[in-house]
Parts: structure tokens; C-alpha cells; sequence
């Protein structure tokens, strides 16, 4: 692939150099990555030029710059991008990278940027989308709950939505960066994940460049109301203890480490588009604690975590193996730069769907407690999916 030769990005728009570039290496079989931080108006292309390669495990602090799209099922391989080419946007302009010359007079092969990779030899979808499915789950995961095997559940559904005729990935990426400021907003596009488009306000696991390492806990659901103040929103036990669940996770995840120095933050209320959660921080010196690849350890430790699994683990991963029906592939996995400007930020994969031939899949789950009512889980679902849903119609 020849990308010596550059053109000045003087006067390019993000808008107008970003479908080009992704079209452009997407036609010469790379892959490639487009994410926005939580709270930044920094934007990053990252391109892969000789494809992905299948890891089966990732080390945070010796892993060459990159970008991570994990799956739910840990016997899984890791999907690992190689940050082969890396361009910057901020505040609508190119601020890193080099445009290739032919860019402009080379052939296109695609005319729609929504037009990306696809799964390989898709699987006949599961109709697990109705109120009647996912509410006898529910059931039967209280059930479950109460002989005493797990403390929660978390089982999830997929909804098959069609997509417009002009359907556009890179719009559809900034009109999520705008309903969404405070979570990480990707798009994953390989031949071997197809295209996967979302906005997670989960973070599992971060380092940052002065070695702190970090992680939350994100539990409990409202829906957003006109005019409220999110510090006087009031929760009830239920919700209350799920997240309580996921905080004693991680807690025991340190405990098992023997790790007692960290900081926790929390309880409280954070918006995430359309919905209100309940979040606790946690992080970690560890330089002071003497533990440097801590990251890497948790990481392994955390995933899948409470939030999108269950408690106990095994019991939990067990009970939704065999009743949930349907392969979650990297839903509720995780995904992120790794070793970016000397800092990784890896979140859960949620608020996502994948992008198929006219359609998109779309994903969500729902914490259940032997408090849980099953059609309020069923409604749970159904918000979460609801910005994503507006997004695309609009698309």
C-alpha cells in the first residue's frame, strides 16, 4: 500500500477527508478503528493496513500501540488492530496524520462509507427480540437465583432493526459523539468482525501515562426526565444493591490479588444519552503499590464482569451458555486503544450493534436481582436500545 506520497489536509474538514480515508483503506483490505473518548473532542482513525491479528491474551504494558476488540466469551480469541497508521482530528480538522496522494484518483470500489465489512458466513438469527422470550428468561433466572447458585444474572437480547437506504456508519459515529459525550463512541470494521458501531459508557480498565489504573462500577437504569437534576435522583433498593453487586466484585477481584491500597469514589448518578446509571470509580497507584502490571491482571480478573454476566462467574457464565440462546459474539466483550500515546482505555461493549446486509443487530441486557420484576427488565432493554434505534432512523 503506498502511503508515502501526502497531499496538505490545509482546508480539508473532518467531514470531508474522514469516509475518504476509511473508504480508501477499507478498499485496499485494511482494518480499521474510529473512536471518540468520553469527554473529549479529540477524534482517532487508526488503521491497520495488513488486516487483524487473533490474540489469546493481551498484555496492557508491553503490547505495541494498538487497538483491542475482545468478545464476551473468554475462550475467545482477542481481536488485535496494529496501529499501523493513526490519524487525529480535533474541532473538525486533521491534526495528526498523512493523506496519501492517490486518495483522490484512486478507484472507488464502494460508494456509500455505510457500505463496510459484513460478518463472514452470518448465522441464521435467533429471534430472541419479544417480550415473550426475554421476560421467561427473566423467570427463569430469578428461579435460578433463588436455590442459592448466583446472586445475578444478567441475561441480554439482540433486535434486528433495518437500516435506510443511505445509511451512513461515519455519520452515524458523529451523531452518537453528540448524544453521547460521555462515552467512548466507536466504529470496528474488519473482515474479520464485520462492522460494529457504539457508544459505551462502561469503562473496564485504563492506564494512564502516569501509571494509575482505574475501573468502575456501572449498574442500575432510569430513564432520562425533562428537567431533572441528576444529583437529587432517588433509586430504589433493588437498583441500590445491583450496583452494590458489581462494586463487591471488584473488591473481591482485589482481594484475590491481596490488593488493599485504592481509592473508591462513589456511588453516583451519571447521565449516558438517554438514561441515568448509578457509578462508583476505583484507582490505583500502582507505582506506589508496587504492582505494574496490574492492568493486565485485572483485566483478566474483571472480565466479564457483574455488570454483564452475574455473580457468582461461573455460575452466572454457565446459566447463560445454556439458556440464553444466542451467541453474544462481541457484545458485552470489550474493545479500546491499548498502549496510545503510553495510556490504554478498554470499555465494556455496550450500546452496540452490528452492522449487517440492510440491518443492524442490536444489543442489550438487564441485571437481574430475586427482586426483579420481568416485564420492567423487558422495558430496561428496550431504553437502552431506544437512542441507537432514533439514531439510525435518522441516518
Amino acid at each position: 500500500m503506498q502511503v508515502t506520497d501526502t497531499v496538505s489536509s490545509k482546508l480539508l474538514s473532518e467531514n470531508e477527508i474522514l469516509p475518504k480515508l476509511i473508504n480508501y483503506y477499507i478498499n485496499d483490505g485494511a482494518a480499521i478503528t474510529l473512536w471518540r473518548m468520553p469527554n473529549s473532542t479529540e477524534k482517532h482513525l487508526l488503521v491497520s493496513t495488513n488486516g487483524t491479528i487473533e490474540l489469546d491474551e493481551l498484555s496492557l504494558e508491553e503490547s505495541e500501540t494498538g487497538f483491542v476488540f475482545a468478545p464476551f466469551d473468554t475462550n475467545k480469541k482477542k481481536v488485535f488492530f496494529k496501529g499501523d497508521l493513526i490519524y487525529t482530528f480535533k474541532d473538525g480538522e486533521l491534526k495528526e496524520g498523512n493523506i496519501p496522494e492517490s486518495i483522490h484518483t484512486k478507484r472507488k470500489v464502494a460508494s456509500e462509507i455505510g457500505e463496510l465489512p459484513i460478518e463472514r458466513n452470518q448465522k441464521a438469527l435467533i429471534d430472541n427480540s419479544s417480550n415473550n422470550h426475554f421476560t421467561e428468561l427473566v423467570k427463569k433466572s430469578i428461579v435460578f437465583i433463588e436455590t442459592g447458585a448466583v446472586e445475578k444474572i444478567v441475561p441480554s437480547r439482540s433486535k434486528e432493526v433495518a437500516l435506510t437506504a443511505g445509511f451512513d456508519s461515519v455519520k452515524t459515529f458523529q451523531k452518537l459523539c453528540a448524544a453521547y459525550p460521555n462515552a467512548m463512541v466507536s466504529v470496528v470494521s474488519s473482515d474479520a468482525t464485520g462492522t460494529w458501531i457504539g457508544a459505551s459508557p462502561e469503562l473496564l480498565v485504563s492506564l494512564d501515562d502516569k501509571a494509575h489504573f482505574k475501573t468502575v462500577a456501572l449498574a442500575g437504569t432510569k430513564r432520562v426526565e425533562e428537567g431533572v437534576n441528576i444529583k437529587s435522583v432517588a433509586w430504589n433498593e433493588k437498583e441500590i444493591e445491583e450496583q452494590a453487586l458489581v462494586c463487591r466484585y471488584i473488591i473481591s477481584c482485589f482481594k484475590k490479588i491481596r490488593l488493599r491500597e485504592y481509592e473508591e469514589r462513589g456511588p453516583r448518578t451519571v447521565l449516558a444519552g438517554n438514561l441515568l446509571h448509578l457509578k462508583t470509580e476505583f484507582e490505583v497507584d500502582t507505582v506506589a503499590t508496587n504492582f505494574p502490571l496490574l492492568a493486565s491482571v485485572m483485566l483478566k480478573l474483571l472480565h466479564p464482569t457483574s455488570a454483564v454476566c452475574g455473580m457468582p462467574l461461573e455460575n452466572a457464565q454457565q446459566f447463560l451458555k445454556t439458556n440464553e440462546g444466542y451467541d453474544r459474539e462481541f457484545y458485552s466483550g470489550f474493545l479500546g486503544p491499548v498502549n496510545f500515546k503510553n495510556e490504554s482505555h478498554l470499555f465494556v461493549n455496550l450500546r452496540c450493534m452490528q452492522v449487517l446486509n440492510k440491518t443492524a443487530l442490536l444489543y442489550a441486557g438487564a441485571g437481574v436481582t430475586i427482586d426483579s420484576d420481568p416485564e420492567n427488565e423487558f422495558l430496561e432493554t428496550e431504553l437502552k436500545m431506544e437512542a441507537l434505534i432514533k439514531i439510525i432512523s435518522e441516518t
